[in-house]
């Protein structure tokens, strides 16, 4: 992938059926060449962003029924490799915290290529070579922090390890969180960081819960002072007037796209196509920005209080050794903290 950067919580299906197909629905079908059908789409979304995303699409494409399930990013992946097992995978579309994720998905020949028309709109660096995933926003992991605890917020990573903030801060767990796995690969190839920065965590008694949903509600709460949380998340509870600030730590922040891709055994190509042109189309990304995400497309604005990409730092590391590191980062990552 031409990039060096890149790149919560029940686990039960949730069912999102579109309306029952009428006559002016039948001629809309029509009209968008005959797509219908059922469509089985795991996602790590938010369940309130998984129900605006199947109504929007709806909307286009109303004799489309998409079945969603929802879950942690290595929930929904573990449940594709089950059914991989047994013979029979049931996704047809998966959106998910990041390209590691996607990187194993391709190497075990489970998705499907496909040149979305909406890719010219796309940064070459969110786009697989191959095609077959693509990026779909970026979020920022960021310090999400309770303003009535926290008078003077400090915009550095070490204050989570300062014996002041101990047993004040809270993280969600690579163990089910994609973006906190990517988080954790990334940080700990850090020189200024490392794995040093993780068993200082722990001797400081950093809290770790499922994932950025439980995270920020403990800093929402005020149960905690420190939270590490994608911006959006944390962006759409203060604009909903929970006492919280986004710090942007000097140091940088990992950057996630959450890519979409279509499963090679998708038994609804023609619907799948659609749903991920969707995703990618102006239409789609400008829900993504209604939502509090940063859209892909560099046309359309980035909502109030995110900073660009262009006025922060960003932590990377190469693609291809997050990809081989990333059960050995999460092993050593459960030794740390434990299970």
């Amino acid at each position: 992938m031409k990039k060096n950067w890149l790149l919560n919580a029940c686990l039960v299906p949730v069912l999102l059926l579109s309306a029952c197909g009428t006559e002016s629905s039948s001629g809309e079908e029509r009209k968008q060449g005959g797509v219908g059908g059922t469509l089985e789409f795991y996602t790590s979304q938010p369940d309130e962003d998984v129900t605006k995303l199947i109504e929007g699409f709806n909307k286009k494409y109303p004799d489309v029924e998409v079945k969603a399930f929802r879950s942690g990013t290595e929930e929904v992946v573990g449940k594709v490799q089950a059914e991989k097992r047994a013979g029979d995978v049931k996704a047809d579309v998966m959106l998910v915290a990041d390209s590691v994720t996607f990187e194993k998905l391709k190497e075990q020949d489970l998705l499907l290529s496909y040149k979305s028309k909406e890719i010219e709109h796309i940064p070459d660096d969110f786009v697989d070579d191959d095609y077959m995933y693509t990026g779909t926003k970026m979020m920022a992991t960021v310090l999400a922090v309770n303003t009535t605890n926290v008078k003077e917020p400090k915009e550095t990573w070490s204050v989570l390890t300062d014996k002041k903030t101990k047993g004040k801060a809270v993280m969600p767990s690579p163990l089910y969180s994609g973006a906190a796995a990517y988080n954790v690969g990334v940080m700990s190839r850090q020189k200024k960081l490392n794995w040093n920065f993780f068993d200082d965590l722990k001797k400081n008694d950093m809290t770790v819960v499922q994932g950025n949903g439980a995270a920020l509600k403990a800093v929402a709460s005020g149960q905690k002072d420190y939270g590490l949380v994608v911006d959006s998340l944390a962006l759409r509870a203060k604009k909903e007037g929970s006492p919280i600030e986004l710090i942007y730590p000097k140091e940088g922040v990992p950057v996630i796209t959450e890519p979409v891709g279509i499963m090679e055994g998708t038994k609804n190509e023609k619907a799948a196509k659609a749903f991920v042109d969707y995703i990618l189309s102006e239409e789609g990304q400008k829900l993504s920005a209604n939502l509090g995400y940063a859209p892909i497309r560099q046309e359309i604005e980035a909502p109030d209080g995110l900073k660009s990409t262009e006025s922060i730092q960003i932590l990377d590391s190469p693609l291809s050794e997050l990809y081989k590191s990333r059960e050995e980062d999460k092993e050593r990552f459960k030794r740390i903290f434990g299970n």
